[in-house]
């Protein structure tokens, strides 16, 4: 990696999940916005619900999500309880009913067992009209999997399950403080796939404490022989400042820039010759699976889930800290479980922020999909480049460094520039300079 590039692979940009981004959100959309917002949905809205569930059995040093440790029973039975009222609260103010996807993050939502799962997926069939749903996905720690697990997810039609793997080698995983041996998770997919749920992604992590570049490459590897229909190449972001418990990470030990370069095209390389499909700047997928068809189409987009090739009318977050996307805005869920809970207990949205979106909001963002999907733009289908003359002279700085591409009213990523891509999309982010945020190494 030559010293220009690696400088260029430091520098930080918004990931691009939202638009504008989580910076912009404000307290001034609260949970009377929210429930307007949701009041005017038509009755044939399409929906997307996203459940949050916090709590994990112990804290992996590496975790960036907003997650809580726990070995009780009580809260996490209390939290269920309390989201399933949410889901009575948000049914009641909308119209709205027919769901095309349902996923469960966190945290870990494995936490739940499967008799209180089922209870939730109860609650959800009761209020909402699943008839034609596409996919029901839930995040799942093989350390917990168990049989009333299984039992729980086949009876509520889950169809995609999801693996926070991160890395396969035993003294990168005593590292980052969660060890699951590869045989642990082999067993765990074949018990899901045992079970009728084919779909199977997996997440991955470079950057890692004591990672080299043969290690990623061999994580990538062990996780193509489970087969699965996606995975997600993550960059580790350190910021001890933000999460206390990365503090407990050795900085001595974490891979310098142009290692995190090579472990990412490694791991790129290996996934590609084992069959998958790049998607977009960190995402792989079998080719039969609906990401490489949306991308063969130019219809994949961005989300707070990553690339998806969902395409509901609304997707309404439930949980702490879970973030609605609303033809209206975004709004955000309070991130503290008990003010959270107090909120929904007192029949209120416990909305903290967000921000309502203009047209000329939902236009870049749009823009931005299509950049940040298919590697490039064309501007003429936003008004020509004589709209982004500001934007495209950012932008010339990154043709001359061979990273981005301008022809005519085409805008785009050169090949080598294409990890660095949220670089050239942060210059037709209009609040760039209002947000102030501290994001993501884009390497």
């Amino acid at each position: 990696m030559d010293i220009k590039l690696e400088k260029i692979a430091t520098l930080t940009a918004p990931r691009y999940t939202s638009y504008p981004t989580a910076p912009m959100f404000r307290p001034s959309i609260n949970g009377e916005t929210f429930k307007q917002w949701l009041g005017e949905l038509d009755e044939d809205a399409s929906l997307s619900l996203y459940f949050h569930v916090p709590y994990c059995k112990s804290i992996c040093l590496y975790c960036g999500c907003h997650t809580f440790a726990t070995r009780k029973v009580e809260p996490v039975l209390e939290y269920a309880d309390t989201l399933i009222k949410e889901i009575e609260l948000v049914a009641k103010s909308t119209k709205a009913r027919k769901v095309k996807s349902i996923a469960w993050g966190g945290g870990t939502p494995n936490m739940l067992s499967g008799e209180t799962f089922a209870k939730i997926d109860e609650a959800i069939k009761a209020n909402f009209d699943l008839s034609n749903i596409e996919e029901h996905a839930v995040e799942i720690d093989p350390r917990l999997l168990n049989d009333g697990h299984l039992k729980a997810f086949v009876k509520a039609g889950v169809n995609r399950a999801s693996f926070g793997v991160q890395d396969l080698n035993d003294h990168v995983q005593r590292a980052i403080g969660r060890v699951q041996p590869y045989e642990q998770v082999e067993k765990s997919v074949n018990k899901l796939r045992n079970a009728g749920i084919d779909a199977i992604n997996i997440d991955l992590i470079y950057g890692l404490p004591h990672q080299s570049v043969e290690d990623a490459i061999n994580s990538a590897h062990l996780s193509a022989k489970l087969n699965p229909s996606r995975l997600a190449v993550f960059g580790y972001a350190h910021v001890p400042w933000f999460k206390k418990r990365q503090r407990l990470i050795d900085e001595n030990a974490l891979p310098q820039t142009d290692v995190r370069y090579d472990q990412l095209l490694g791991i790129k390389e290996a996934l590609e010759n084992e069959g998958y499909v790049s998607i977009g700047f960190d995402h792989y997928a079998k080719p039969e699976d609906t990401l490489s068809k949306a991308k063969l189409e130019k219809s994949l987009k961005r989300s707070f889930q990553g690339y998806t090739s969902e395409n509901a009318d609304a997707l309404i977050g439930m949980g702490c800290s879970s973030i609605s996307t609303l033809p209206q805005g975004y709004a955000q869920n309070n991130p503290e479980p008990g003010a959270w809970a107090r909120g929904i207990l007192a029949g209120e949205f416990p909305i903290v922020r967000g921000v309502a979106t203009s047209e000329n909001d939902k236009k870049r963002r749009d823009l931005l999909d299509r950049l940040l999907c298919d590697f490039e733009v064309d501007l003429s289908q936003y008004g020509g480049a004589s709209n982004f003359a500001p934007s495209l002279s950012h932008i010339q700085k990154l043709v001359d460094e061979g990273i981005a591409k301008i022809e005519g009213d085409i805008v785009g990523a050169t090949e080598i520039g294409k990890p660095f891509v949220r670089l050239i999309a942060q210059y037709f982010d209009e609040y760039l300079e209002q947000s102030g945020g501290k994001h993501s190494r884009v390497i």
